[in-house]
């Protein structure tokens, strides 16, 4: 980041002040906006000059690559970390395939998400056949994994 410096003298007659302009940062901000849930790649930044409160806490847009918004972000607007979630592949509500598999047994049956996450987070899931709710694991996109019991 490379940072500008510049002050602007006022002076009015029989009056000396100095008003200083804040400092600038280059700063990565969107480009266009960016809905809730929709994912971030890297060209949707573009460097811009802002104020170093403003660019405070601002990430870089290879971090922010592969990741979602976690609300509605605005074009002009610099990204910071808790802007940003990891991408769910399954959401709350969602239909979901829930599988069992154990050894060389596999069944499968239709099921609806209590709550959201990416792949690998746990997820509470109720079994439409049984009407039974379940702890599982997110393997995929619509898709999780119970543990005989």
């Amino acid at each position: 980041m490379r940072l500008f410096l510049s002050a602007v003298l006022v002076a009015a007659p029989g009056a000396l002040h100095a008003q200083v302009a804040p400092a600038t940062v280059d700063t990565p901000v969107l480009v266009r906006v960016i809905e809730k849930g929709e994912p971030i790649s890297p060209g949707d930044f573009a460097v811009e000059p802002r104020p170093a409160s403003v660019a405070r806490g601002a990430i870089a847009p290879i971090e922010a690559a592969g990741l979602e918004a976690a609300r509605r972000l605005m074009a002009g607007a610099p990204v910071r970390a808790a802007d940003l979630a990891k991408p769910q592949m399954v959401r709350r509500g969602e239909a979901v395939t829930i599988a069992l598999r154990s050894g060389a047994l596999s069944i499968t049956t239709a099921g609806r998400a209590l709550s959201g996450g990416g792949k690998g987070d746990p997820v509470r899931v109720v079994s439409l056949s049984t009407n039974r709710t379940l702890d599982a694991v997110i393997e995929g996109s619509s898709r999780v994994r119970v543990t005989g019991q």
